[in-house]
């Protein structure tokens, strides 16, 4: 049973991994991946623009020596898309495919080796299946291995996989790479909004204070890829992630900012996809967006992905920047830790952007005024 199947402790049933039902499958897959009609992956020419010409993700080359040209085009594609491709980033070649070979090792070991490093909801650190602990919840056509990697109290390579005997090693100089790199990418966004350089850097703990941790995607191949897909539609609850994707196969969609239709993203060759998560679009009042994005799947091939995760510490209160609110621009959001804002995502999954526009809610009814219906109830009200 260990091919198919984890009880794990904390999860409302037994856990089904999605490699284990690509095998055993069939020409049709269960019904609990089937997606609702209108969340299903579109198979028209709008979602296939990219690879033909159309919209795109903007390409942001990081070696351009002029640094105020660098920050304008980093912060206007943060402004429009929420999204951009790091090309000439520091990061060696090398480094991100062996990263990738590694990964690809763990997911190809035997069903057994891969079920000691089963997780849990407690902290979904190690192999998992699944997101959110609703019983009987729709299930996405994926499996992953997620691991901390700051703060050092939190990091234990005990708990990274063995084998391949290259990965753990491979992995840490891979998350201190791309640690160095998540923050030269802050000291950008910070300068693109007016800022000092290290501003947004400090509201997350400043160096040393942050956290990072990564998912790393394993999407197996799916006989009927238009019906499911591998990550449901979603922001990034986060602060920023840098996305190494699969060199072979595309999979990432993002809502085009124009006509909120989805577009599939057509990777530059060892460039990284920067998106920022919810915690940067706080931290802004919205001046950078964090934007919806899912994945597909493929009918053909495996998918592999690495989603590294640059985060506030997490007690440390979130809140719209107080340099970034005036009289004409208030708060668009409350104050909250990174820790309360995500236990919305490991109780109830990926929701499509449902916390932040929670969150807005609150904010506004807390500033209307109390006569005022919109505030949430009427004078009357008691």
């Amino acid at each position: 049973m260990t091919s198919c199947f984890n009880g794990g402790a904390g999860w409302p049933e037994p856990v089904v991994r999605v490699q284990a039902v690509s095998d055993t499958c069939g020409d049709t897959i269960p019904e609990r991946y089937v997606k609702p009609l209108s969340e299903r992956p579109s198979l028209s020419p709008a979602a296939a623009d990219a690879a033909g010409g159309g919209p795109n993700i903007p390409v942001v080359d990081l070696s351009m020596p002029d640094a105020d040209a660098t920050s304008e085009a980093v912060a206007a594609a943060c402004r429009e898309w929420g999204f951009f491709q790091a090309v000439n980033h520091g990061v060696r070649p090398e480094l991100l495919r062996s990263a990738r070979a590694a990964w690809r090792g763990f997911f190809r070991q035997p069903a057994e080796v891969r079920e000691r490093y089963a997780n849990s909801p407690a902290t979904y650190e190690g192999y998992g299946s699944r997101l959110g602990t609703a019983k009987g919840g729709p299930l996405d056509w994926g499996d992953y291995y997620f691991l901390h990697l700051l703060p050092p109290s939190l990091k234990s390579h005990d708990k990274w996989p063995s084998l391949p005997a290259s990965l753990r090693e491979t992995t840490e100089e891979y998350g201190e790479e791309v640690v160095q790199l998540c923050r030269r990418v802050m000291r950008l966004l910070s300068t693109g909004l007016g800022l000092e350089a290290g501003r947004l850097q400090a509201a997350f703990g400043g160096e040393d204070g942050e956290g990072a941790c990564m998912r790393v995607n394993f999407y197996p191949r799916c006989p009927q890829p238009e019906l499911t897909l591998g990550v449901a539609a979603h922001s990034d609850p986060g602060g920023m992630t840098m996305l190494l994707v699969d060199d072979h196969v595309r999979g990432l969609q993002v809502r085009s900012p124009g006509d909120g239709k989805w577009i599939t993203v057509d990777p530059v060759l060892d460039a990284f996809i920067v998106n920022i998560g919810d915690q940067i679009q706080v931290l802004s009042n919205a001046a950078y967006k964090s934007v919806e994005h899912r994945v597909s799947v493929s009918a053909g091939e495996d998918r592999l992905s690495m989603a590294f995760f640059y985060n506030p510490r997490s007690d440390l209160p979130i809140a719209p920047m107080p340099e970034l609110v005036a009289p004409g621009r208030p708060a668009l959001y409350p104050e909250m830790t990174f820790d309360e804002y995500r236990v919305f995502i490991r109780q109830r999954g990926l929701a499509g952007k449902a916390q932040l526009q929670s969150l807005q809610a609150k904010a506004a009814a807390a500033a209307a005024p109390a006569d005022d219906p919109a505030a949430g109830g009427s004078p009357s009200s008691s």
